[in-house]
């Protein structure tokens, strides 16, 4: 497996993948697939901030992150997204891809990485549990999908001190 940098060639397979998810499942509250060009805005502005993982050439998955908040003293905190394809879940290809990113975050100076996850979403926040994420908040359900309200689990981890 190759873990890398993400370019807009990538764009097509993470847009993929990340639609998937937008359409059919409720890890994300959003209802809005991405467009081709707003994931290659992405992976421009964001840079190293975007990993993907590939065998041989099958795409795998994706991390990014971005910023938590607006304003200033939100500067050294990050919200990440993952999601992989269907064939590499259970591979450990999740955790390679964190992994990855962690180091792309301390480079960058951010001190904590925040996972916002649904709360029916068990495997999604027994995967950051595992990789040493602490749930720091269940906020009631506040989003809507799929005709019905959902909770939200944020979980963080401290990248550097």
């Amino acid at each position: 497996m190759i873990i890398r940098q993400a370019t807009t060639q990538d764009a097509a397979d993470i847009a993929t993948v990340w639609n998937a998810e937008i359409r059919d499942g409720v890890s994300t509250f959003n209802s809005v697939e991405k467009t081709l060009t707003e994931v290659e805005e992405m992976i421009a502005q964001r840079g190293a901030a975007t990993q993907v993982a590939h065998e041989g050439e099958t795409f795998l998955g994706f991390v990014t992150y971005g910023p938590f908040r607006g304003g200033v003293g939100y500067r050294h905190s990050v919200e990440h997204t993952i999601y992989l394809t269907p064939a590499a879940k259970g591979r450990g290809v999740g955790r390679e891809l964190m992994a990855r990113i962690y180091e792309v975050a301390r480079g960058e100076g951010h001190h904590i990485m925040v996972a916002g996850i649904a709360g029916e979403n068990t495997a999604g926040v027994g995967f950051h549990t595992a990789l040493g994420f602490t749930e720091t908040g269940r906020m009631p359900p506040l989003a809507r999908k799929v005709d019905r309200w959902r909770t939200l689990v944020l979980s963080t981890r401290v990248l550097c001190l």
